[in-house]
């Protein structure tokens, strides 16, 4: 293009008789921490882990408010028990139905679930989830047998249970069955009529000589119900099963007291006042998992946040001292702190529980062990922040202005450093909650006196029935693993946040 012919009235001056000024700046000014948050907000995955780890956190807390349970209760019959919520078992969506799996069930064991069903009007049987057809010689003749895998209800499947009862109980029992209709207490049935067997009370039916079920020519069961008056106990004035001619006995005398047949699940509502309902099912001390696991979630986060906060003052006082003084100090202490941190947490541990627990408690001296090397972590990382700034204008400046030593380090020093230090905390804490963790699974320490139980301590529990109980196990897995990735990522974008330079740097 031609610039060398631009004719002069095209150009103009700009602002010529005008005084030029810098314009005031018309955005708001953003603090430290609201920059740090915008920065923090460009993190998807620590803005994703701090909404699960504030559900988490809200779950620990209210958990043990919302279940109808408490720690310290513990039923000794419902002992890793499936999830199961009867206003859902009974929709048949195949959630929370208490189901379990029984393999090779013959037709002796359909007969023992039949004869559940048939007396109690709770059938155990969820459906058949497999059969398996076999061939066997009888008397040279080929046999076809057959064996089911079921899916069965286990708190239906528990049926009937021998307890032996006071009188006033027996009593107040009645009472309580002629108030609401509930029938806990069934007819007797004598161990001589059922070939001797003492450890089935489910059975009620005329049974053979190898506990088989014996069936009328219509395959129905016989009942074997005892009317024998002799042996009876207090008169029975209550609620009779339909077949009942009005000659059956209910309990049977036992030295000042009387034995019955009870329908567990019925005299589990005469006790509690409410059906059997455990959403995430029971642990091997009968405890309701999904209060458990909130009960052992809130003393490992009060646990870490007070074994943080002790590390943290200690350790900004000794890496304080170490960083602004330097020379020999900075050396001696650094060596004590060499020592200290060449110990073994878990020889500490169980030292401490061994000898000072029998003094101070099992979390006293819990905490000393935390605390014994804990904050060399804490000391390292305030002792690098002191010797950053120790040496800036500032400090020198304050020095020459007459500031003392002390006022140096926490007036001028400690706060330009404490961002770091602070967010350092937030992966402490699941580092501590994982320590805790380790320490009661392996049965180092135990705190369920205490506490009522602890996520490691429902781990070691869930880890014995595994295979029998898988969610004993699953539950508390998938609640501290979430705890911990969360803590991690929120940590690290909080770090991120605060100090950009330390992206993608571990300390």
């Amino acid at each position: 293009m031609d610039y060398e012919h631009i004719p002069a009235e095209q150009f103009r001056f700009v602002q010529e008789n005008e005084l030029l000024r810098d314009r005031e700046l018309q955005t708001k000014s953003r603090s430290f921490f609201a920059d740090a948050m915008i920065r923090f907000r460009k993190n998807k995955s620590s803005v994703i882990a701090t909404w699960i780890l504030l559900f988490l956190l809200l779950y620990a807390f209210i958990a043990p408010v919302l279940s109808p349970y408490s720690i310290w209760e513990q039923d000794k019959i419902f002992v890793n028990y499936a999830p199961y919520v009867p206003e859902i078992a009974k929709k048949g969506w195949g959630i929370l139905d208490g189901a379990s799996v029984y393999t090779s069930q013959n037709d002796a064991s359909m007969n023992y679930w039949k004869g559940i069903a048939q007396e109690t009007g709770m059938d155990p049987v969820i459906g058949v989830v497999g059969t398996h057809e076999t061939t066997v010689k009888v008397r040279g003749k080929d046999v076809v047998r057959y064996t089911y895998d079921l899916e069965v209800n286990s708190y239906n499947a528990l049926g009937i249970l021998y307890r032996t009862l006071s009188y006033a109980e027996y009593e107040a029992i009645q009472n309580w069955q002629n108030e609401t209709g509930i029938q806990v207490i069934y007819p007797y049935v004598e161990q001589k009529d059922i070939q001797g067997i003492s450890d089935r009370p489910n059975i009620w039916y005329q049974v053979d000589g190898k506990g088989n079920a014996v069936t009328d020519a219509d395959g129905n069961l016989i009942p074997m119900y005892s009317s024998n008056t002799e042996i009876a106990g207090p008169e029975y004035h209550s609620i009779r099963i339909p077949s009942d001619p009005g000659t059956y006995i209910y309990a049977y005398s036992k030295s000042g007291a009387v034995q019955c047949r009870v329908l567990y699940y019925n005299y589990y509502i005469y006790l509690n006042g409410h059906e059997p309902s455990f959403v995430m099912g029971t642990n091997a001390m009968g405890q309701d998992i999904f209060c458990g696991i909130g009960v052992g979630a809130r003393f490992s986060l009060l646990f870490a946040l007070l074994v943080s906060a002790i590390n943290l003052t200690i350790g900004a006082f000794y890496g304080a001292a170490q960083g602004y003084y330097g020379g020999w100090v900075d050396m001696l202490l650094d060596r004590i702190a060499d020592v200290l941190s060449g110990v073994p947490f878990v020889v500490v541990t169980t030292l401490f529980q061994l000898h000072l627990a029998k003094k101070v408690g099992v979390v006293p001296s819990f905490l000393f062990a935390f605390v014994l090397t804990g904050w060399i972590g804490m000391a390292a990382l305030t002792r690098r922040q002191f010797y950053r700034f120790k040496g800036q204008e500032f400090i020198l400046a304050a020095r020459t202005l007459g500031a003392s030593d002390g006022r140096l380090m926490f007036k001028h020093i400690f706060p330009n450093g404490i961002g770091s230090i602070i967010t350092s905390c937030a992966l402490v804490i699941p580092g501590v909650i994982g320590s805790e963790t380790s320490m009661t699974y392996l049965g180092i320490v135990d705190l369920s006196s205490f506490a009522g139980t602890t996520i490691g301590t429902l781990l070691s529990q869930g880890n014995a029935v595994v295979t029998t109980s898988p969610h004993a196990i699953l539950y508390p897995s998938i609640f501290l693993g979430l705890l911990m990735i969360c803590f991690n990522l929120f940590g690290n974008g909080l770090r991120d946040a605060f100090n950009p330079t330390t992206r993608g740097v571990d300390d």
